[in-house]
C-alpha cells in the first residue's frame, strides 16, 4: 500500500508539472494563434456530453435505489423513531428535488449557451430580483426544516419523570461498553473514574448507598413499551452512543453525563419476523456460506450463521479497536426482562465476593 501510495504521488505530481508547463505555453501565445482554443466543434462536443453527463447521474440515482433500497434500516424500533424517520424523509424530498433541478438546470445551460463563434456573452452586473430569489427561497426552506428539527429534538429530549423511566448507565472506554442498572431505587450511585479499582470497573462510590443495589451488566436488556432514560459516561476519550434501530446517538464525552431517552416498541423477536430483516438474514448468510465454502477448502473453521440482534456502537473514530465497541441490546417481556434482571448480581454483592 506504501509504495502503491508513492507511485500515485509521483504521477499526480508529474501531472501537476506538465499541466503548469501548459499554462505557461498559452500564456506566451499571442491571442490570434487559435491552436490552443476551443472551437465550435469542441463547444459542440462539451455540451453534449454535459447532457450525457446529466443523463448519467440520473440513472445512477436509479439503479443505487433499486438496487440498494434494502440497506436501509427497518421501520423505528422506538416511539420517537417515527418522527426521526418522517423528518429524514422530508429532508431527503427537498434535497432531491432541489438537486434533480439545479442539476437539470446546471446542465442545460451548459448546452444551450455553449461558446459559439462570433458570439459574446451578456454580462449582468446584478440582478436584484435573481439575487432576492435564490437567497429567499433556500433561507424559508431551511428554517422551516430547522424549526421542525428543533420541535422534533425538543419533543424527543423532554423527558418526563411521571412516567417514570428505567435508569440505566451506559459506560463507554477504549475499547468496549458497560451497562449499569439503578436497581430497586431507580437511582444510580455516584461514579467517578478515579475511584475505579479491581472489580469497581465504572467507578462506581462504594460510600454511596444508592449504589449497592447498582448492576453492572455486559449485556443491555430493555422491556418494551417502557420508557428508558440512559445517563451516559466515557473513561477516556470522547465516545458516541449510537443505537441505530431506535434512532437514538449522544456523545459520550469525558468528563460529563449525558442523556437519551425512548421507549423500545418493537421486541428482538418481533423484528427478527419482519420481512426486511428475514432478507437481510438471508442475504448475509448466503454470503457467508460461500465464504465458509473457501474457509472449509483452506482447512479453516466455516462462518457461523449470523442472526439479527439490536446492537449498541459507537459512532466515533476512537482509537485503533474501535471497531470492537459493540453491545448487545436485547428488547424483550416486561417479565422476561424482571426475570433477566434478577438473576444479575447486585454491585455490593460482587463487590462483597
Amino acid at each position: 500500500m506504501t509504495a502503491f501510495l508513492v507511485i500515485l504521488a509521483i504521477l499526480l505530481l508529474g501531472v501537476s508539472i506538465w499541466q503548469m508547463s501548459r499554462i505557461f505555453q498559452l500564456a506566451r501565445k499571442k491571442p490570434s494563434a487559435y491552436d490552443e482554443i476551443a472551437t465550435d466543434d469542441d463547444n459542440n462536443t462539451q455540451g453534449y456530453l454535459m447532457i450525457g453527463f446529466l443523463i448519467f447521474i440520473y440513472l445512477l440515482v436509479i439503479v443505487s435505489f433499486y438496487f440498494w433500497w434494502g440497506a436501509l434500516l427497518p421501520e423505528a424500533a422506538s416511539e420517537h423513531g417515527a418522527r426521526i424517520d418522517n423528518l429524514m424523509l422530508i429532508t431527503m424530498i427537498v434535497i432531491f428535488t432541489a438537486g434533480i433541478i439545479t442539476q437539470a438546470l446546471l446542465h442545460y445551460f451548459a448546452f444551450y449557451y455553449r461558446g459559439k463563434k462570433g458570439k459574446v456573452a451578456t454580462h449582468y452586473a446584478d440582478n436584484d430580483r435573481l439575487e432576492f430569489i435564490w437567497t429567499i427561497i433556500p433561507v424559508i426552506t431551511l428554517s422551516g426544516l430547522i424549526i421542525y428539527g428543533l420541535f422534533t429534538w425538543t419533543d424527543v429530549m423532554n423527558v418526563n419523570q411521571d412516567d417514570d423511566p428505567l435508569v440505566i448507565e451506559l459506560y463507554a472506554y477504549q475499547f468496549g461498553w458497560k451497562a449499569r442498572y439503578a436497581g430497586e431505587d431507580n437511582t444510580l450511585g455516584e461514579a467517578n473514574v478515579r475511584l475505579i479499582e479491581g472489580i469497581n470497573a465504572l467507578g462506581v462510590d462504594p460510600a454511596d448507598p444508592n449504589g449497592f443495589d447498582d448492576k453492572v451488566v455486559s449485556e443491555v436488556h430493555l422491556p418494551v413499551d417502557r420508557k428508558v432514560l440512559f445517563k451516559i459516561r466515557s473513561q477516556d476519550v470522547l465516545h458516541s452512543v449510537y443505537m441505530p434501530h431506535f434512532r437514538a446517538q449522544m456523545n459520550s464525552v469525558p468528563g460529563m453525563i449525558t442523556q437519551f431517552a425512548f421507549t423500545p416498541t418493537i421486541t428482538t423477536e418481533e423484528m427478527r419476523q419482519t420481512d426486511h430483516i428475514i432478507k437481510k438474514v438471508e442475504n448475509i448468510n448466503n454470503i457467508r456460506a460461500k465464504e465458509s465454502e473457501a474457509l472449509q477448502a483452506q482447512g479453516e473453521a466455516p462462518l457461523e450463521p449470523y442472526e439479527f440482534d439490536y446492537l449498541l456502537l459507537c459512532n466515533k473514530i476512537c482509537g485503533i479497536s474501535h471497531f470492537n465497541m459493540q453491545m448487545k441490546i436485547v428488547v424483550e417481556s416486561e417479565e422476561e426482562f424482571n426475570d433477566w434482571l434478577a438473576q444479575q448480581p447486585t454491585l455490593k454483592e460482587q463487590l462483597n465476593n
